[in-house]
């Protein structure tokens, strides 16, 4: 019931802005744009099925996506499209043409906005340089440059090249570290890896890690560790290592994503992860997702880095993100001291779609306390 619920409703308010209110309820624009909704609303939910349940079908992973993006930005905007009708209205528009300029706005923003929304998602990303002062960071680290990757989610549409266009861009920040923070593929091994082995030529001469999001708990997880390693990254499954520079030193942990408790042997487990550190040594946590950090401040960790929001990845699902993350994108204090850096995240997940929130390749240049800018 939920699966057909909430299509209905995503396509009603479309129709009727853009279908029954311009036209009337009558004429040849109203048959054809109710019949190509009552098509969308019978499609979706079966290429959505297809596309991600036990068929896995890449074609109906890229027809489902592109339609649901597209259908979010069409019923926002004609939410929004209400309101402008009241304020019409209030200024005593005649109905009839307040529908169609309505109507013509929505379209046209819509329009706009998937167009712009594609190439956001398609682009190069964006580099974002954030300095973050690190409490106990020892003189030698300092200026140490993090480049954090994360939710790259390589899937149906293939950006193999893109993939390695990234991997250039990650280079030319001259890494001393690199992360990738989850959700690194859909779908198994077999079926991405060409897309993800480009990663195999990052080059930090501290250290590559990666950790599990939950995405890879949708599939193979153990299958992407092993592949990340065979790839010369370290994963991080609840573990750390102490990266060393010149005698300064500095720990990298990594936790599992929530939702690996479904699969023997993961999930996060945070004491297991500093079991053994240096309790004197500032940590860099690597967590998929920014809820995480609750367990990180009691920990007395320095810096969380996460992924998993992609900034809301379509205006205005960031509101949506808010209730479930304490934080949707960007630097933030906690508890006790720790900061959390939420990526917007490199790719994009489903809907090949950006709106206002481009995707991004962050350096984190860590500084003692209080040298941050």
């Amino acid at each position: 019931m939920v699966i057909l619920l909430i299509p209905a409703v995503l396509f009603a308010l479309p129709w009727w802005t853009l279908v029954a209110a311009p036209t009337g309820g009558t004429g040849t624009l109203f048959w054809v744009g109710t019949a190509v909704c009552a098509l969308g609303y019978l499609s979706l939910p079966a290429a959505l099925f297809l596309g991600h349940g036990p068929t896995q079908s890449d074609p109906a992973v890229i027809v489902g996506d592109a339609v649901l993006g597209i259908l979010w930005v069409v019923f926002s905007w004609s939410s929004l499209g209400l309101v402008a009708r009241g304020a019409l209205a209030v200024a005593g528009v005649d109905g009839t043409v307040a529908a169609r300029i309505v109507a013509l706005g929505v379209l046209v923003i819509s329009v706009a906005l998937i167009g712009w929304g594609y190439y956001e998602a398609r682009r190069l990303p964006r580099v974002r340089t954030v300095d973050v002062g690190i409490r106990g960071l020892a003189p030698g680290l300092d200026g140490l440059r993090v480049v954090v990757v994360t939710d790259t989610h390589y899937a149906a549409l293939n950006r193999q090249r893109w993939s390695e266009r990234v991997v250039d861009l990650v280079n030319a920040q001259r890494p001393d570290i690199a992360c990738h923070a989850g959700d690194l593929a859909d779908g198994s091994v077999a079926r991405r890896s060409a897309q993800v082995d480009p990663l195999a030529r990052v080059q930090a001469p501290l250290g590559r890690f990666y950790i599990t999001g939950n995405h890879e708990y949708f599939g193979d997880a153990q299958g992407w560790i092993d592949h990340m390693a065979g790839l010369g990254w370290q994963p991080l499954h609840n573990a750390h290592r102490t990266v060393d520079r010149d005698g300064d030193r500095l720990v990298v942990a990594g936790i599992d994503d929530p939702t690996g408790v479904g699969l023997p042997g993961h999930g996060p487990d945070l004491p297991a992860a500093l079991a053994g550190a240096d309790p004197t040594l500032p940590v860099l946590l690597l967590a998929h997702q920014p809820k995480q950090i609750t367990d990180s401040a009691a920990a007395g960790v320095a810096l969380q880095i996460s992924g998993h929001t992609h900034g809301g990845q379509i205006w205005p699902f960031h509101y949506l993100v808010r209730l479930d993350q304490p934080v949707v994108a960007g630097l933030s204090r906690h508890a006790n001291g720790t900061q959390l850096y939420t990526s917007r995240g490199t790719g994009f997940w489903g809907p090949p779609l950006r709106v206002f929130a481009p995707s991004e390749v962050t350096v984190l240049v860590l500084r003692p306390s209080g040298a941050a800018g």
